[in-house]
C-alpha cells in the first residue's frame, strides 16, 4: 500500500472525528427523547416490579392492573398541606383487595411547612397492616427548577415531614426523587431514608443508595381509564433486590403473589 500524505491523513482524521461527533449527537438526542432506552431492567435481575398511580390514571380496575406481572403499587394520597388526591380513598381500598403490596405517597411542597404536610398525609392515610412505608415525592414543579429553593430551608421542612411520618407509621419513609433534586438537597447529607430514583433513560446514577427505580413514565397497561392528557401512560418501577429481600426490608408478610 502507498503512504498517505500528511494532508490527506489530517483530512481523514477530521472526517472520522466529524462522524463520531455526529453519531454522538444523534445518539444523545435519541436517548434524550426516549427513542433509544438504555434502561431495560430484566425480570431476572429485578423480579419485584410495580406501578405508581394518581388521579392522572382515573378510575382503576385493580383486579386487572394487579394481574400485569407487578407485585407492588404506590398510590398518591396528598400534596402539600391541604390537597388530597380525589381517587386515593377508592384506590387504597380496592388495591388492598388484591395480592399487591400497597403504599401511599405524598407530593412534597416547597411552599408549606413540613409539619402541616405531615398532618395532611396522616389525616388521609390510615395505618394499615402489611402496607409499604410512606413515600415523599421530592421533585421540582412550576418554576422551581429555574429558581430552586435554598437547600437549608427545604431540608428543614423535609426533615420535619420525615420525622412525623416515621413516628406515626413506625416505618422510615422512602424519598422519591430526580437526579437534580438528589444533587441539590440530598447528596452529601443524606437523611436516613431509602431512595426511590427516577431515571427513565438510563440506570440510576446514585450508586448503592436506591431501593426503587422508576424506569418508565410512559408505559401502557390495561386496567385504568385515564383522566388527563397523559391518560394512556403509567409509571413502572422495580425494587433493587429479590422478593425475599423486599419482604424483609419493609417488614412485610407473604401474600402469595407471584414474581414471574
Amino acid at each position: 500500500m502507498g503512504r498517505i500524505s500528511r494532508k490527506k491523513r489530517i483530512l481523514l482524521i477530521g472526517l472520522i472525528l466529524l462522524v463520531l461527533l455526529a453519531g454522538t449527537g444523534v445518539g444523545g438526542w435519541l436517548v434524550y427523547t426516549g427513542r433509544i432506552r438504555l434502561n431495560h431492567p430484566s425480570p431476572e435481575k429485578y423480579p419485584v416490579r410495580g406501578v405508581d398511580v394518581s388521579h392522572y390514571q382515573g378510575a382503576i380496575d385493580w383486579q386487572v392492573l394487579s394481574a400485569q406481572s407487578i407485585q407492588f403499587a404506590y398510590i398518591k394520597a396528598t400534596e402539600g398541606s391541604s390537597l388530597v388526591d380525589e381517587y386515593f380513598a377508592q384506590n387504597w381500598q380496592d388495591a388492598h383487595q388484591t395480592a399487591l403490596y400497597v403504599g401511599a405517597y405524598h407530593f412534597f411542597s416547597f411552599d408549606s411547612p413540613g409539619q402541616s404536610q405531615a398532618e395532611n398525609f396522616i389525616r388521609t392515610v390510615p395505618e394499615t397492616d402489611n402496607a409499604l412505608p410512606p413515600v415523599i415525592d421530592l421533585e421540582y414543579y412550576g418554576d422551581k427548577a429555574s429558581d430552586p429553593p435554598e437547600r437549608d430551608g427545604v431540608r428543614r421542612e423535609l426533615d420535619a415531614l420525615i420525622r412525623a411520618l416515621k413516628e406515626q407509621y413506625g416505618k422510615t419513609p422512602v424519598i422519591y426523587t430526580t437526579y437534580t433534586c438528589y444533587r441539590e438537597y440530598l447528596k452529601g447529607d443524606m437523611p436516613d431514608c431509602p431512595i426511590w430514583y427516577r431515571s427513565v433513560y438510563a440506570p440510576p446514577l446514585v450508586g448503592p443508595d436506591w431501593v426503587f427505580w422508576q424506569y418508565r413514565c410512559d408505559a401502557q397497561l390495561p386496567g385504568y381509564a385515564g383522566n388527563h392528557w397523559e391518560q394512556k401512560n403509567i409509571d413502572l418501577n422495580v425494587y433493587r433486590g429479590s422478593y425475599a429481600e423486599f419482604l424483609e426490608e419493609f417488614g412485610l408478610t407473604e401474600k402469595h403473589t407471584t414474581t414471574e
